[in-house]
């Protein structure tokens, strides 16, 4: 295989799965958002967002403006933009992009956002004016969805509502499948196999399974009533019901919850994790700790006597 085949059929196809997991980060950051105030948050959202679609478009622009007979060098140097719609311009010379005006007003906004706002902090004039992100994004919803957000927000903040949650994940959506479908065809076209994707990847779950975070969540909470009420048995939940339960307060039960969807929540509670570990002897910590790198280790298998029954009952 040529260089220029090996790069555009595997090292491309490695920048797939990367602009794919930065798109699904972006999507999960945004969906544990619970309010549109706080700019960390905001900030994160729009810088993984912005790289993933800034490196699928570059794939998409290579695939079609690569031959044997161009300047490798130019076109390398071309490359060095951070601008989602110039990068979208040139790639419409070669084909058709189903794209509308919402989606082409996040790709604007993400694009000013990676090229100016994320730098603004570090100028003098962010003294009176730091907050650029958070109002660039409520334009966004504001304009599509009709509605207004203030730029005072009251004590209680601006919630971040589930219909902002699916507008984002609408559009995001939407460019996603419709530059990986181009991706695709014209890989296709020049015998490349540069879309293909690892299975389980955070990149097929964007761009095959079209990923939905509240489903996701469902999961979680799924397993969550199934780990609390099953009365089956079997080593591992023998092992998980040997291990005594630290005494954290009932009346917490929700917030305890919200460290399973949110990151940002864990925060809120690892101080009272680590209370109760300093509570304990520190003989008793390493031994505790010891039980919980076995939970969730793919490398171990726990026996029961159920697993023995059956094998008795099959032999």
């Amino acid at each position: 295989m040529k260089p220029t085949d090996f790069w555009k059929n595997f090292k491309l196809g490695e920048e797939i799965s990367v602009s794919g997991t930065f798109i699904y980060n972006g999507l999960r950051r945004y969906h544990e958002m619970q309010k549109l105030d706080f700019t960390d948050e905001i900030f994160e959202f729009l810088y993984d967002l912005s790289v993933g679609f800034e490196r699928l478009l570059k794939i998409a622009v290579i695939l079609f403006e690569h031959s044997e007979t161009i300047d490798q060098e130019e076109l390398e140097k071309s490359l060095i933009t951070h601008s989602h719609l110039d990068l979208l311009a040139r790639l419409r010379k070669h084909v058709e992009v189903n794209t509308g005006p919402p989606q082409i007003d996040l790709l604007a906004l993400l694009g000013k956002f990676y090229k100016s706002h994320r730098y603004d902090r570090f100028s003098l004039s962010s003294a009176y004016d730091g907050k650029k992100e958070r109002e660039a994004l409520c334009s966004f919803l504001q304009k599509h969805l009709n509605f207004e957000i203030s730029n005072n927000p009251s004590i209680f903040g601006t919630a971040n509502e589930d219909r902002y949650r699916q507008f984002i994940r609408r559009n995001t959506l939407k460019i996603s499948r419709t530059l990986y479908t181009i991706i695709k065809t014209r890989a296709s076209q020049i015998n490349l196999y540069t879309y293909e994707l690892r299975s389980g990847s955070k990149a097929e779950t964007v761009f095959f399974r079209e990923v939905d975070i509240s489903d996701e969540d469902v999961l979680w909470k799924e397993l969550l009533i199934f780990f609390i009420n099953t009365k089956s048995s079997s080593g591992y939940l023998e092992f998980l019901r040997g291990i005594p339960p630290l005494d954290f307060d009932p009346v917490l039960v929700g917030d305890y919850l919200d460290c399973f969807k949110s990151d940002a929540s864990k925060a809120f509670i690892m101080d009272e994790l680590e209370h109760h570990y300093t509570e304990m002897e520190g003989k008793v910590v390493d031994e505790r700790l010891k039980l919980m790198s076995v939970i969730g280790s793919p490398n171990v298998h726990f026996d029961s006597d159920d697993d023995d029954s059956l094998d008795e009952e099959l032999g």
